[in-house]
């Protein structure tokens, strides 16, 4: 996993020192991403940088990497991500006569865009982000994998010029690039739904999923690649069960090669507790066991002791390795609620022990969520305000303890959304309403009184936020999804009352709208750290299958999930198999929330702070009285601290009616 970053311009020459200059400070901004090597590749036309960090041919894979004939460049590539299936393309590249110089998977992209042209990417299984000049062509390609997992942004900032990077942090840096934001970025980052190739900042571009973009003399065009297709699924429900359960095996099997320490994130859920589990029988297969060992278990709770490497394919006999976090007194102040059912420290621990990983328990501090340096690093990772507070801040700081020890980690995104996890897949309002089925649940957190939802704007000014019109935007991107899905020519007539058309309608909108969201976290909190993290439940063939599988088998029974819980079952204890969908953890300790007002008071009494002019004077005030319900509050002061550190740091101009 790396961090790309350069630009093309037809209309100058970028080896002059000016350019070379911009460069460099694009690419040093890549640096949290790849802490190991930097690289520059440069051209009258193109301009190529990268930061590695090396996973795979650790002397042998760095970049931007280029192919030659002689005296001619045939092609130059930056690249980040992993392609899984690399093995099998070089030797079949082999075949067809093709020399490689290194084991780098980067080496085999490059010769795969030699042997197909721009079809090569169809080709590649993995997840990856990448820029690819072809200097013969005067073309640029930028490539994005299928789900959206690797981020990459461009904008163009004149007719002849395109700038392209990992991050909008890089694209920032460069000095033709200004920090702006206009009402319609505003609703976009207001809104809770990810559009896909929308990047909040004026003037910039995401790559969406499964896309390609061409940039050539005659201008910028985008190309889709992959999309989702709707077929009849052929299979009854035991051969889906196994075929779910050797999908996974093989997913899992090829995303566990890697020259560096791997582990584990286990949170004692199902979704993870299967991935941990498939990790440790396909390391001990590799071992030549044949079954998980048992050694170095935490089960008896305590904090395993340090060691320099992880769960390591290539190091038979060690334990896989697992991390979960926790905080400081979660067990005395956890109390249940609609979401957050029971703790996860009782799964992790029974996970562990049935497994036999070699655990270890991350305890976050208050005090270390409270931290303002701590948050504004988070807010940096993004490049924008999540108002997500200490659910970035913990993630951030459990990234930084797990690379002290691993540089890869297995994580279980991507499950909820395809085997139907969510409580608001299974609720009838939810099901029915006329929107984003989380956005729906917002008012059933509402009745239960939970309180407010992330990115509440009810601190902010009510001119401000009738302006912005977050309901209407939202239904419109909820109208542009829903007419992007695909569904069966069903022998029987299907509608929207028909429970297969709306559950695959669902299923879609999570696919394409929520789980980018939570891609994007992931990536942005442990790339901050220069730790890698991989999303086996993301596997495109994967996803291809299970989105076509009927939702009476993916919860047959009546149990949410229970298609994966079967294909699971072997390999997991009774009470890890069996527990209901969890989320992330949050901490509960009071002092968190005194901290948070604590905060939103200053920022309402300096007017010099630049989110004050942004606020509701009275609904500042109601929130900062002792009496208003913690609930009421945490969610609403979050987005404000966010909003003044983002405004303050990126020196943001708004560009609002």
């Amino acid at each position: 996993m790396c961090g790309i970053t350069g630009w093309v311009a037809y209309d100058r020459d970028l080896t002059g020192g000016v350019e070379r200059a911009a460069l460099a400070a694009m690419t040093a901004t890549m640096r949290c991403r790849g802490p190991d090597a930097e690289g520059e590749w440069v051209s009258p036309h193109a301009a190529l940088g990268h930061r590695r960090l090396a996973v795979i041919d650790i002397p042998g894979g760095g970049q931007p990497m280029s192919v030659t004939d002689g005296d001619r460049t045939l092609a130059v590539l930056t690249y980040s991500g992993e392609v899984y299936n690399h093995r099998e393309l070089r030797r079949e590249l082999e075949a067809r006569g093709h020399r490689f110089r290194t084991a780098s998977d980067t080496e085999v992209v490059l010769r795969a865009y030699l042997a197909w042209g721009e079809r090569f990417v169809t080709r590649l299984n993995g997840m990856y982000a990448l820029a690819l000049w072809d200097p013969s062509a005067q073309q640029l390609l930028l490539v994005r994998d299928r789900i959206g997992i690797k981020p990459l942004y461009y904008c163009r900032t004149g007719a002849a010029t395109v700038l392209f990077a990992s991050e909008p942090k890089a694209l920032l840096a460069h000095p033709a690039v200004a920090p702006a934001v206009t009402a319609d970025g505003l609703r976009e980052l207001l809104s809770l739904v990810k559009t896909p190739g929308h990047a909040v900042y004026a003037g910039m571009r995401e790559v969406r999923p499964g896309h390609l973009v061409k940039v050539g003399r005659a201008g910028v065009r985008e190309e889709r690649y992959w999309a989702l297709h709707a077929r009849e699924h052929p299979d009854d429900l035991p051969t889906t069960v196994s075929t779910v359960r050797r999908m996974l095996e093989h997913i899992v099997t090829r995303q566990t090669v890697a020259d560096v320490p791997l582990c584990s994130l286990l949170s004692g859920g199902l979704d993870s507790s299967a991935l941990t589990a498939l990790a440790a029988r396909s390391h001990a297969e590799a071992a030549g066991d044949g079954t998980p060992s048992h050694q170095g278990s935490a089960g008896d709770g305590t904090r395993s002791r340090p060691r320099s490497a992880g769960f390591h394919p290539r190091s038979a006999g060690d334990a896989v390795r697992s991390f979960s976090v926790t905080f400081d007194h979660h067990e005395r102040d956890f109390v249940p609620d609609l979401l957050h059912v029971d703790s996860d420290q009782p799964y992790v621990r029974a996970l562990a022990e049935h497994v036999g990983t070699d655990h270890t328990d991350v305890t976050l501090a208050t005090a270390g969520l409270m931290d303002q340096d701590h948050r504004r690093a988070a807010l940096r990772a993004r490049d924008l305000p999540s108002g997500l507070g200490d659910f970035d801040i913990s993630a951030l700081l459990l990234f930084r303890a797990v690379r002290a020890h691993s540089t890869v980690a297995l994580s279980g995104e991507g499950a909820d959304e395809l085997f139907g996890g969510y409580f608001w897949f299974h609720d009838p309002r939810t099901i029915r309403a006329d929107t984003f089925p989380w956005h729906a649940a917002i008012g059933v957190y509402a009745e239960a009184g939970l309180g407010d939802a992330p990115l509440s704007t009810r601190l902010l000014d009510p001119a401000l936020v009738t302006s912005l019109d977050l309901p209407g935007y939202r239904h419109e991107r909820y109208r542009e999804a829903l007419a992007e899905v695909p569904h069966p020519q069903a022998p029987r007539p299907q509608g929207v009352g028909d429970p297969e058309h709306r559950m695959r309608e669902i299923g879609y909108l999570h696919l394409t709208r929520f789980l980018p969201m939570l891609l994007d976290r992931k990536d942005r909190m442990s790339m901050a750290t220069g730790l890698e993290v991989r999303v086996p439940f993301c596997d495109h063939e994967l996803i291809q299958y299970v989105y076509n599988t009927p939702w009476n088998m993916k919860t047959f029974g009546g149990r949410e999930k229970s298609l994966l819980r079967a294909a699971v079952a072997d390999l997991l204890p009774e009470a890890v198999l069996k527990r209901p969908k969890n989320p992330y953890p949050t901490i509960q300790d009071p002092h968190y929330t005194r901290s948070l007002r604590a905060a939103l008071a200053a920022v309402a009494d300096d007017t010099a702070a630049p989110a004050h002019a942004l606020l509701n004077p009275a609904a500042v005030r109601t929130a900062l009285d002792a009496g208003t319900p913690a609930q009421d509050v945490r969610y609403a002061a979050e987005l404000v601290l966010d909003l003044n550190t983002w405004l303050h740091d990126y020196g943001v101009r708004l560009e609002l009616p």
